[in-house]
């Protein structure tokens, strides 16, 4: 099979017809609010807290092609998922012919995860929106179901094993339910309540945004609305080329890693990126990205392509509204199948998400030669989640829960800090669940929620902070984490420093922590009074950290951000005996005999930095005998 070379044309024709400008404004900011009503909506009714609280969904409007008209802050990587499905449905649709063709009151379904780009977790419902029995758009969600069948508690090894695939079908013909489809889900999933709650709570919302659809053409008129929506991605493809023209032409590259793929332990896995700028076009070749894994990191090239559209949205036009179509069109994405992020059949894809953050942010170092100004250091890039199913102490009820989403530090950039306790690029406006939710649903106590001291990568701008999250069970429960970025840890840019490597660990009672060096912990039964413990990573920092001043040294360590060690071997400083006071003349002293240094230093940096983890990691695979990994062992102090 050959590569695949995308990128949406260029819209050289004019409407069809004359363009009103109020009127197009009037449709922007309708398109836009359309989207979130239809959030709105799916989280005030979704019976899933992965859904009304996590908001692990995305909501839009796509024109009758499938490309995207608006979709709502939801997550990033979806952006090509819906858009790609929505295609692919009007492909089988037109295959089959007038008896099988998308009619008005039709919704329509899949979880196809070589479709979607994403895992079977994912259910995407669409409504295509007729007017006057023309098709002039659709409505679509993509949504996370706690559970849609498939093993627990293991490494899969294929898709087959990890639930059930759901064809493209007709959930509603002509208004009426599929019953045979809604029987064959309610059995092939363990708390159907819920799942039926999230299917029905998703087909009111892409019902929404179909009838706030034709709310808006019944009142402006179907050929002022589109071509409304022609006109507003013309000019959204003009601000993309105009920021693109604004990079210096040339061929940048970079490369990272991923610690390993849950199978092979401590074999590291390539990401590679290339990219081209050429006046106004930018093309991402991935062809260099590690070919698809044993293990279930894998995701389908609707996510590759996703993770690229993400990184050039945030170069170009970071917060143009509404996120639509017009804005890819100056980007060309070179990806061959049979890669990480563009998988093919039978590939596992449970973990889809983890492997296309860290495209994303290659990306971003690959350009930060081109524009050190306007890219971030490394972030945490993982989800952070401990997946947990056991049964309720009092009726005996299956529960399944996801224990994560704890956010981590971003990387810094010019003339700022990174974020702290953010959520991973991926999964942008997901949010955390409230403690309080979690404790009261569940079995299990949250004992510490709080910043990770000494996480952010030191720097002149310092990367943010992670998190550490220790939550206690208070009944039998299986505890599962697939964490990654242990060891290829978040990179700084200009000097920066790394941010610390994302962790897992469980406490047996009051015993010693038990870390597992690969992140990945599977079926590990937890007891009452045991504990499991995440630790996200913090961000890379940006320029040398000997140019941080003085006084926001002396806040961070106030705040608790640093620890005095830290402040004294990566920010020279010199503290006046054993107070907290800083001495500032000896601390510019030891400053400027650093910066002497700072040759031999980057002759240093300029050697395998990851090769000191590797050896850990294999040193590492030896968890499963028992052994007992320690902080200092585990994660080196390499500031300078």
């Amino acid at each position: 099979m050959s590569a695949t070379v995308s990128a949406t044309s260029t819209s050289a024709t004019s409407t069809a017809a004359r363009v009103d400008p109020v009127i197009t404004e009037i449709v922007r900011n309708a398109v836009v609010a359309i989207s979130e009503e239809m959030k709105t909506n799916l989280m005030r009714t979704a019976y899933s807290m992965v859904i009304y609280e996590a908001q692990d969904f995305t909501v839009g409007l796509f024109d009758a092609k499938g490309n995207i008209v608006s979709i709502a802050i939801g997550l990033p990587n979806f952006i090509r998922g819906m858009s790609d499905t929505i295609k692919a449905m009007l492909l089988h649709y037109a295959s089959e012919g007038d008896n099988g063709a998308m009619a008005p009151g039709d919704v329509l379904v899949t979880n196809d995860a070589y479709v979607t780009g994403s895992h079977l977790n994912h259910i995407t419902l669409v409504v295509p929106i007729f007017h006057e029995q023309r098709l002039v758009a659709f409505s679509a969600c993509m949504a996370h179901w706690a559970d849609i069948g498939g093993a627990l508690n293991i490494l899969t090894r294929d898709i087959y094993s990890e639930g059930l695939q759901v064809p493209i079908l007709k959930m509603y013909a002509a208004g009426e339910i599929n019953k045979d489809l809604l029987a064959i889900l309610r059995m092939n999933i363990r708390i159907p309540e819920r799942g039926m709650g999230d299917l029905h709570a998703q087909t009111a919302a892409v019902r929404t945004g179909a009838k706030r659809f034709l709310e808006l053409i019944a009142r402006y008129g179907a050929e002022q609305v589109l071509s409304s929506i022609a006109a507003i991605m013309d000019h959204s493809e003009a601000m993309a080329r105009k920021q693109v023209l604004s990079i210096p032409d040339g061929e940048y590259s970079a490369e990272s890693y991923m610690d390993d793929d849950g199978v092979d332990a401590g074999k590291r896995i390539p990401i590679r990126v290339k990219v081209t700028v050429a006046g106004d076009e930018m093309t991402i070749d991935l062809t260099e990205v590690s070919m698809q894994v044993k293990g279930f990191y894998n995701c389908g090239e609707a996510a590759g392509r996703g993770c690229c559209q993400v990184a050039f949205k945030c170069l170009t036009s970071a917060l143009e509204k509404p996120i639509n179509e017009g804005s890819f069109r100056p980007l060309k994405i070179i990806l061959p199948p049979s890669r990480v992020v563009s998988a093919t059949k039978p590939a596992p894809m449970r973990r889809w998400m983890t492997y296309p953050m860290t495209v994303v942010d290659t990306i971003f170092k690959a350009m930060a030669p081109a524009i050190p100004d306007r890219v971030i250091a490394g972030h945490h890039a993982d989800l952070m989640t401990a997946a947990i199913n056991g049964n309720m102490p009092g009726d005996g009820k299956l529960f399944i829960v996801y224990g994560g989403l704890i956010g981590g530090g971003w990387g810094a950039k010019y003339g700022a800090d990174g974020s702290n306790a953010t959520i991973c690029i991926n999964d942008g406006d997901t949010h955390n669940s409230p403690l309080e939710q979690v404790e009261a649903k569940y079995p299990m106590v949250v004992e510490r929620y709080g910043l990770r001291e000494d996480s952010g990568g030191a720097g002149r701008w310092q990367g943010g902070m992670g998190t550490e999250k220790k939550v206690r069970a208070t009944s039998e429960w299986m505890f599962n984490a697939q964490v990654e970025r242990v060891y290829c840890r978040p990179w700084g840019l200009v000097g920066g420093h790394p941010g610390a490597g994302n962790s897992v660990g469980v406490q047996v009672g009051d015993d010693k922590e038990l870390r597992f060096p690969s992140g990945k912990v599977l079926g590990r039964l937890l007891k009452p009074g045991d504990a499991y413990i995440l630790r996200s990573g913090g961000g890379g920092g940006y320029g040398s950290p000997l140019d941080r001043p003085l006084d926001i040294v002396e806040a961070d360590l106030i705040e608790g951000y640093i620890s005095r060690q830290k402040a004294e071997a990566c920010y020279g400083i010199v503290f006046e005996g054993a107070s907290s006071r800083i001495d500032r003349l000896a601390t510019e002293a030891k400053r400027a005999k650093l910066r002497s240094l700072s040759g031999a230093i980057a002759e240093r940096d300029n050697e395998d930095p990851l090769a000191e983890e590797a050896a850990l990691l294999e040193a590492g695979n030896e968890q499963s005998k028992g052994l007992y990994f320690t902080e200092g062992m585990l994660f080196p102090l390499r500031c300078c």
